[in-house]
Order: structure tokens, then sequence, then C-alpha cells
């Protein structure tokens, strides 16, 4: 067996998580056009374990009968890589912005692969320079991934190529389309031949060590980047206060979620809930859809918006909206 954990650096919006979910084929990490989405590490486990034919010897006929014990099971042989998506490295400007870049400089420190990201040419982003710098001092090998290659010419992929390639820091560049899926299997070749020898860090079937109420949460917030527009979303928070799964009148599995909604500031709140209410009730709809989906049941969801001003910049807030460990 091989495993290991592989890095997904890149500045925001450049379709990290959407790479986490054309990897994985399901879609655990959340996804829109603006920048700044992912705010947490999350982590997504590709396993391939490689279907053996079983055989039965002579030999282990005799033993069963005389209720021997035969040979141990050979171990499982394949493959099991544990993504971790990052937040997108920026210029923090508040203590949220600060905890997310720290956790994404932090992986280069913990993993055996890294890729970076990128979209464009090194002279266009500034951002990609500073990653670019960090990356030569780590010693784990880096890939480069030219992503939104379906977008491109010919001419600009081979421009941000060979301007990466003459930098010498990476093992391998490769050109794909995150949003298309094209290329993701050759970097998962690519990945695999360079994994070391090691253990299955987590059950076969099992995609990501998040809860189900982080994920619930992420959808949520997934749902108000998606409906509101400029710095609303990112002063806001999603916190699970209910999550209860019981049987109903007709014996099937419903569950039921509380959810509350944080804001910076009063004009945020009456915008998040819209005219007679019709944008939360939007967003609540659409979120429950996609949690349905999710969790395989029926889910009845309230949502109830609160205003915490300046959270961003409370340590204490942080720490309950799981962007910080407690001190």
């Amino acid at each position: 067996m091989k495993s290991g954990f592989i890095g997904i650096v890149g500045r925001p919006n450049v379709g990290k998580s959407t790479l986490l979910n054309a990897i994985l084929g399901e879609k655990i990490a959340i996804t829109t056009d603006k920048p700044q989405t992912t705010r947490n590490n999350i982590r997504g486990i590709y396993t391939r374990v490689d279907e053996r034919e079983e055989t039965t010897s002579t030999d282990d006929v005799i033993n069963a009968f005389f209720g021997k014990t035969s040979e141990p099971a050979r171990p499982k042989e394949g493959v099991q890589m544990v993504f971790i998506d990052t937040p997108g490295i920026h210029k923090p400007h508040s203590k949220l912005g600060t905890f997310m870049t720290e956790s994404a400089m932090g992986t280069f420190r913990e993993v055996d692969v890294i890729l970076f990201l990128v979209d464009e040419r090194l002279g266009n982003a500034g951002g990609d320079r500073f990653i670019l710098d960090k990356l030569s001092e780590v010693k784990p090998p880096k890939i480069l991934i030219i992503n939104k290659t379906d977008t491109m010419k010919p001419e600009e992929f081979r421009e941000i190529y060979d301007e990466y390639e003459k930098t010498g820091v990476f093992e391998d560049i490769i050109g794909l389309s995150a949003l298309k899926g094209k290329g993701v299997d050759d970097l998962l070749k690519k990945l695999e031949s360079m994994m070391p020898e090691g253990p299955m860090f987590f059950p076969e079937g099992m995609v990501t060590d998040h809860p189900e109420r982080f994920i619930v949460s992420e959808i949520i917030r997934e749902k108000l980047l998606l409906y509101l527009k400029e710095e609303v979303p990112h002063g806001a928070a999603v916190e699970i206060e209910s999550f209860k799964v019981e049987t109903d009148r007709n014996g099937n599995d419903l569950a039921r979620i509380g959810a509350v909604i944080y804001c910076e500031r009063k004009s945020h709140k009456a915008i998040i809930i819209g005219k007679e209410g019709k944008k939360l009730k939007g967003i609540g709809k659409a979120a429950r859809e996609e949690i349905q989906g999710l969790l395989g049941m029926k889910v009845m969801l309230e949502l109830w918006v609160k205003i915490k001003e300046n959270w961003r910049d409370s340590d204490f807030a942080l720490s309950n909206f799981g962007y910080k460990e407690n001190n």
C-alpha cells in the first residue's frame, strides 16, 4: 500500500476546491467565483484499493475443517492520498485573514507533495511570486498545476509553462481543467508514483474527515456567497446550533437542523434577510436541497440571522466558529 499527504496551495479563486472535488468525484469543498471562499483546510481522501481474486487452496480447506487458522490475509495493495485544500494565500487584513493564510502556509511542512495552482503568468500576479518564494524554501517536492486550460490559447499555456519551468522549483508541470475534469487522471497517476509505502490512514469508503455538521455549515455559507454581493458574504459566518436525526410519522429518517448566520452590521442583516424574508428563504431552500442530497434524508432547516460586530478580529469569535484553536 502506498499513502501520503498532498497540499493544494495557491492564490484565492484559482480553482483549488474545484480540483479537490474533481479528484474525489463528489463535492466536499464549496466553490464560488468569489475569492476567499475556503476558510479552513479541507481534507479530501482519495483511495484506490486493487481488486484481488480470492483463491482457496487445498490446505485452506483442510485447515478450515480442523478449525485451524490459515495464513494471515495479505495486506491490501493500492494507494490512499489525503489532499489538503487550503485557503487562498493573500495579504491578510483581519485576524480571520491571518488565520487563513497561516493555515495554508503551515501545510508546506506537513505533506509529502505540494501542488501549486496558477492560472496566469507569474508576472501578472504578485501573490504567485510570494508563494513561489516560500515554496523554494521547503523540502517536499512540488508540482505546478496550470489550471483553467480550457479557457487558454496554446501560446498562453506555453508562456506560463516556460516561465515557471525556468525557476527550477518544480518536479513537474501539468496543465488541466479542474472544472471540466480534463487532465485530472494524469495528475493522479503522477502523484501515485510519488507516494511512499505506508498504511491506510482512513477507512476505504471515507472521502473526508470533517463531520457532517461542518459540511452542512459550509453548504449554507456557500449559498450565502452565491446569493449575496460584495462585502456581506465575507463578513458572515455560519454556526450549527442544533443537528438532530429522528424518525417521522412514516418511519423515515428526518434531520432537524438549526443554524445561525452571523454578520457584522445591522445593514448586513437586512440584506441577508431581504424584503419580506425572501432572500433568506432562497438561501435556506437552496441549502436544504443540497443537504438532503448529502445526508440522504429529508431535512428541516431553520435559519436565523444575528449580528456580531467585528467578529473577524475577535479571537473568541474565531474560536467559536472553528477558525482557530481555543487557547
